[in-house]
């Protein structure tokens, strides 16, 4: 007998009365913002990161796909690593003024620096 569990076993069903039941996930596509809309804030956050510094950008809205490639176009500006995740952008060290000017260049008008 196998160990690994069926994804009907992680999500607890086991029977269904419906005769039209579908194990599809029904999940809501959602749109990307255009970037005049997007309100992003741009975060130094040095807490859980053993006193590292990083700039922590908020508030996106749109799919995994799109976050991962500004994010990438962050890292590449400022010439650090970085992270996304949880619809936020982790760039390493404090580079909130390189990535506010980048982002209000790039179409970003409604983003700011938040917190400290």
């Amino acid at each position: 007998m196998s160990n690994k569990k069926s994804k009907a076993d992680k999500d607890g069903f086991v029977y269904s009365t419906n005769p039209n039941f579908n194990f599809n996930n029904e999940e809501e596509t959602v749109k990307t913002l255009l970037p005049n809309l997007q309100k992003l804030r741009i975060w130094l956050d040095t807490k859980q990161r053993a006193g590292k510094t990083v700039t922590l950008i908020t508030g996106f809205v749109g799919t995994l796909a799109d976050l991962e490639k500004l994010a990438k176009q962050l890292k590449n500006f400022c010439g650090t690593g970085g992270n996304a995740k949880n619809n936020e952008i982790i760039i390493q060290g404090d580079q909130r003024e390189k990535i506010l000017q980048w982002l209000i260049k790039n179409g970003y008008s409604n983003s700011k620096k938040a917190g400290n």
